[in-house]
């Protein structure tokens, strides 16, 4: 399938760089039968009692270093952990790094490039105990929000705070599953009291989402890999849901991967703990997902092609056409859909 069909214009003062306040003000575009025009307060009203919202609660950590090797500045974004003090990053100025250089990131906090991949990723291996790591990069990381963000380094500060989920609880991830930032106390209120049930789980998401497609065709694309669980109170609850005919809303590419990963071809689903490097696009056929909740994502991207695997090509880009037309925000902080799976 050419990458190329999965394109389309966006201007580009729609891409959000800063979230709407309060979070549930978000608009929010139903993508079902037709389209309708809502806000994320309206999501209570939008679905029905015994449905199920299943949700990430990875949390984002501040895993961008800006260091030096000698005068040459290299910065680094780490995304998976291969051991205690070793990890799998993507480092930018990377051809001018070889193996075994040491890279000062602060006082006393340095890592070691242990080997080159591909695509500008090193493994690095950083010289401190385990608490000391995330101690270290509290105090000198910043948050890994998107390239298509610009931030200064006090607005980075405040990505502390609006790039975390009001569900954030596991750290590991170095983006955010960015369909959670819609959410707030009050609307999880409001939805658990029309009988909508709540459920979590947890996808680290990696920075392998940022990456663009280089290859002309899907068949030649190779997706990252990240790691997830979901815990047998979770299945059960999905199971549950299901059987009392309750429709599986996932929130989030993120959480629509890992229950596609975990579930069987019936439907059922039950605990997993492991990685997954699911690519899904159209003509796959969905086992467990209903509905999607999700963000507006950007051309030609691997999660552009997830949303019209689930609804349909052409409809994905009837239904961004409308929301480019009305001014919709787009990206990581950006608005909402809510899609309903094409029959």
């Amino acid at each position: 399938m050419k990458v190329a069909s999965f394109d389309f214009d966006l201007p580009k003062d729609l891409i959000a760089q800063r979230p709407v306040v309060p979070r549930d003000a978000s608009r929010l575009l139903h993508i079902g039968e037709s389209l309708s025009d809502r806000v994320m307060r309206d999501l209570p009203h939008l679905l029905s009692p015994n449905d199920i919202l299943v949700i990430n609660d990875t949390k984002v950590f501040p895993s961008r270093l800006s260091g030096v090797r000698g005068q040459a500045k290299i910065q680094i974004t780490l995304h998976k952990q291969k051991s205690e003090l070793t990890w799998f990053a993507f480092a930018r100025g990377s051809k001018r790094i070889k193996i075994g250089d040491e890279i000062k990131f602060g006082d006393g906090f340095f890592g070691v490039i242990d080997d080159k991949l591909e695509n500008g990723e090193v493994v690095i291996s950083f010289v401190s105990a385990k608490a000391d790591l995330m101690k270290q990069l509290n105090s000198y990381g910043s948050m890994p929000v998107p390239p298509y963000i610009k931030r200064t380094s006090m607005e980075n500060y405040d990505d502390r705070v609006n790039y975390q989920t009001i569900f954030a609880n596991k750290s590991g991830a170095v983006a955010a599953p960015t369909a959670g930032l819609h959410f707030t106390d009050k609307l999880i209120d409001d939805i658990k009291a029309v009988g909508i049930k709540v459920a979590l789980l947890t996808l680290h998401v990696g920075a392998g989402t940022f990456l663009p497609v280089k290859s002309e065709d899907t068949e030649d694309h190779k997706m990252h890999s990240e790691w997830g669980q979901i815990d047998p109170n979770t299945a059960e609850a999905i199971n549950k849901a299901r059987a009392s005919g309750g429709k599986v809303v996932a929130v989030g590419t993120t959480s629509v991967r890992l229950l596609e990963t975990a579930a069987e071809n019936s439907g059922e689903i039950h605990s997993y703990s492991g990685e997954t490097n699911i690519f899904i696009t159209p003509g796959y056929n969905f086992k467990i997902v209903d509905m999607m909740l999700t963000n507006f994502h950007l051309p030609k991207s691997t999660l552009f092609m997830l949303v019209s695997a689930f609804a349909g090509t052409d409809k994905m880009k009837s239904a961004y056409d409308h929301a480019i037309k009305e001014s919709y925000r787009f990206f990581s902080y950006g608005d909402a859909t809510l899609i309903e799976k094409s029959p």
